[in-house]
């Protein structure tokens, strides 16, 4: 017998959807990552109003949609286990699709405009040392199969730490990235499209050079720069894989990912006097408030040295005994 498909909207409503989810790609350049998410938000959303209302849900709905029903679908959320951060994007998700509406003349999103977001903890990020980082990329190849593929990590880390980038930023490069040795900058495409001009290192140069010359695969420019053993595009998770390794072996804690080299890279440059406005650049940041996350880090670290080293604040040691002391 054939399983039952359960219809959690009307088709009216499957076409706003569709259209919404659409201008988010081409208007918005959201990436698929985001429009991934914001679909199985609105679609959990949908799937709630079903059992709320006892149908499909429909676009009367939506009309004029208040806090009542959208409290209500937080609270079931929350009952299933969701946490502050996952009910606060499937609002946004929400409010972003009822505004799609209201532009339409559809619906009125001031029901979802008042909706406060759930309190989000703070979450701060987590560097690893400069020592570490350090050795993170001096040892990053030492547990490769192949001569070639160690280059392409150790090329690859130094990057997520030289110059701040995203894994998938990295992994984005096209093939005739990094091969000009007397270049001081690149551009770099990052999240909703946007392209910001990121600095080069020497040793950034240097370990992109040493790929390419151990690297068995072509590297056209229409093709990726860092690829797989096969040939084809590096995924994220040999990368990840990669940096599991030197984490047993360096003997560092599971936050040493391929991402927290990102967060060396900002927190490293704030604690040697680098401005935020200059790290928000670089990191490609949208707002101040995001990169001002560093802050706490650094003042935190600042902290911990002043209590290990400040006479006054360091714990009083026993005074030695004077006997025997000429």
């Amino acid at each position: 017998m054939a399983e039952a498909v359960l219809v959690h909207a009307t088709a009216e409503v499957l076409g706003e959807k569709a259209a919404w989810l659409a201008q988010l790609s081409n208007e918005r350049h959201a990436s698929a990552h985001t429009l991934d998410a914001y679909e199985r938000d609105l679609r959990q959303f949908l799937v709630f109003l079903t059992g709320y209302h006892a149908r499909p849900a429909a676009m009367e709905d939506l009309v004029d949609l208040g806090t009542t029903e959208l409290r209500a679908f937080l609270a079931s959320r929350r009952r299933d286990g969701a946490g502050a951060k996952t009910l606060g994007r499937g609002l946004a998700g929400v409010r972003s699709f009822v505004r799609h509406l209201e532009r339409k003349g559809l619906a009125s999103a001031a029901g979802a405009k008042a909706m406060r977001a759930p309190k989000q903890p703070k979450s701060l990020p987590r560097p690893l040392s400069v020592a570490d980082a350090l050795s993170v990329t001096e040892e990053a190849g030492a547990y490769a199969a192949e001569p070639w593929i160690a280059a392409r990590d150790t090329a690859v880390l130094t990057l997520l730490y030289g110059c701040g980038l995203r894994i998938s930023e990295a992994l984005s490069l096209p093939g005739d990235a990094l091969g000009d040795p007397a270049a001081r900058s690149m551009p770099v495409a990052g999240k909703g499209g946007k392209t910001r001009l990121v600095p080069l290192l020497p040793a950034v140069l240097v370990a992109a050079a040493e790929y390419r010359r151990l690297c068995p695969h072509p590297l056209p420019a229409n093709g990726p720069l860092f690829r797989g053993a096969r040939g084809g595009p590096l995924r994220p998770q040999i990368v990840q894989r990669a940096m599991a390794l030197l984490r047993g072996a360096l003997g560092l804690p599971e936050s040493a990912t391929p991402h927290a080299l990102r967060h060396s890279f900002a927190t490293h440059l704030l604690s040697a006097g680098g401005d935020l406005r200059t790290i928000q650049d670089l990191l490609g940041h949208a707002s101040l408030s995001t990169t001002q996350n560093y802050t706490a880090v650094d003042a935190a670290r600042l902290l911990s040295v002043y209590d290990d080293t400040h006479p006054r604040a360091r714990r009083r040691r026993p005074v030695p005994s004077q006997a025997g002391i000429a």
